[in-house]
């Protein structure tokens, strides 16, 4: 079932709280909403990886940190530029991402990136390249 802008809205934002709170908590780290603390989420997600080694990599683990911390970073982007979130469903999958000016950014897709495929993805330069995008 597809969440409404107003459900996935409230989720995103809910999670995004979430990441702040466990940051604090794991990692005695602040992530205050500043376009600065997008970088903390590039050590951050190592950081579990180093933490917790496999139990990381779990499927439910994978899910919950790419979640939470994507929603962190577009809740980073809807507070300096805009945007909404938005949920589909394709072939059984569900996606969620940012919408603005005819632009979309799968936050979470990229911290999924990061964590699981390439350690070298970095979530602030797609951060950086989805700012610029929304300021043309």
């Amino acid at each position: 079932m597809i969440m409404s802008a107003s459900e996935i809205t409230e989720l995103m934002e809910s999670s995004s709280l979430d990441a702040v709170k466990v940051t604090a908590e794991e990692f005695n780290m602040t992530l205050d909403f500043s376009v600065q603390s997008v970088a903390l989420v590039d050590d951050i997600l190592l950081s579990f990886l180093d933490r917790y080694n496999e139990q990381a990599l779990e499927e439910q683990a994978v899910f919950t940190l790419c979640n939470l911390y994507g929603a962190y970073v577009g809740e980073v982007f809807r507070r300096n530029v805009g945007g909404d979130w938005v949920h589909e469903q394709k072939d059984n999958a569900d996606f969620v991402f940012v919408s603005l000016h005819q632009h979309t950014y799968t936050f979470s897709g990229i911290c999924y990136e990061r964590l699981v495929n390439d350690s070298n993805t970095s979530i602030m330069k797609y951060f950086a390249i989805a700012m610029e995008n929304a300021k043309q």
